[in-house]
């Protein structure tokens, strides 16, 4: 019997919350009307986490596993248990418990009153830096002004999806993979539930700053053209500025030739001042062609290492994207 409800985990290095997240977990899944799996994802871990995830699948059956052969990063992780849950229902949420795994009951309501995704909206962040705060809050907004798509401020990847929308997402083949962003393009009936972030259970924060940039970076990208729009803007205004003092300087140079301005100072300031443009332009230009080029290869987005029993697949596109990694182990 397939179970209703699959609950996607990813784990990397997380063998301090694993226990923990087992138990809540568990005792939630016990109170949910019907069958439920816990699909832990294992990101590269290079601590105990594998281990400890295949004891928990030895003792309960309702434990499967995925174990990538690398740390591909959260994105791919979340992207491999979609690929594999087999639920009418889909729960992602992440290790570290600072998502309440409680909060899941509450989703599922939402669901049965007709909405297709419902996603956890912070209303505050316990224990985290003013830092982290400020950056997380101006992103989000900075977000929601350029996206093409409605993306709603400060939520991430815990939400429960129907089997509707998971399929629809396992179907889009894009690989720089920005989930929050994909789960509110592809529509249906959204709604959220608010609640406050809780501290990190145990270990150290595995999303450091140049993680969160760096998925910041491939959010604004991946669906925005606004930075494209803006470099030309730019490069409008400097040509505008360049012409400005060309004239500035002949005029310097014919009615006050004695002035300092005309002199190398002012050439400096524009030649920095252009370069500086252009530097920016080619950067922004460069994100956009960098994703072209991923785009291009055509590489799995993972690959497997080992893999706990699953029944069937859900879907065909499923099938193709895990095609590779079968081959490969065989």
């Amino acid at each position: 019997m397939r179970p209703k409800y699959s609950l996607i985990v990813p784990v990397y290095n997380e063998e301090a919350t694993l226990p923990e997240l087992y138990r809540r977990v568990s005792s939630v899944m016990g109170q949910l009307d019907a069958p439920a799996e816990l699909v832990l994802v294992n990101d590269g871990s290079h601590d105990r986490s594998l281990e400890i995830i295949r004891d928990l699948n030895h003792k309960d059956p309702r434990v499967c596993y995925i174990s990538l052969a690398r740390n591909f990063g959260h994105q791919v992780a979340v992207t491999a248990g979609l690929n594999f849950v087999r639920g009418r229902v889909v729960i992602v949420l992440d290790a570290d418990l600072q998502d309440p795994p409680e909060l899941i009951l509450d989703m599922v309501e939402q669901w049965q009153q007709g909405y297709q995704i419902v996603y956890a909206q912070r209303t505050q962040r316990h224990q985290e830096s003013w830092f982290k705060r400020f950056t997380a809050y101006a992103f989000y907004r900075l977000l929601k002004r350029l996206a093409d798509v409605d993306i709603p401020t400060d939520t991430g990847d815990f939400c429960l999806m129907d089997r509707r929308v998971v399929d629809v997402l396992n179907g889009m083949p894009e690989r720089n993979r920005y989930i929050r962003g994909l789960r509110a393009w592809i529509g249906f009936r959204q709604t959220a539930i608010r609640f406050e972030r809780d501290p990190r259970f145990a270990g150290e924060v595995k999303y450091t700053f140049s993680k969160s940039f760096g998925l910041a970076i491939s959010g604004l990208v991946s669906f925005s053209k606004v930075p494209l729009r803006i470099s030309t803007y730019v490069g409008l205004f400097s040509a505008l500025v360049a012409v400005l003092m060309a004239l500035l300087v002949l005029y310097w140079r014919f009615v006050t030739p004695n002035s300092p301005l005309t002199g190398s100072a002012a050439i400096i300031i524009a030649i920095f001042f252009l370069g500086a443009v252009q530097l920016v332009s080619i950067g922004i230009l460069g994100e956009y062609v960098g994703r072209i080029y991923e785009e291009v290869k055509g590489r799995p987005l993972y690959t497997l290492a080992e893999v706990s029993d699953f029944m069937e697949f859900p879907s065909e596109e499923a099938d193709k994207n895990r095609a590779y990694s079968h081959r490969s182990e065989g």
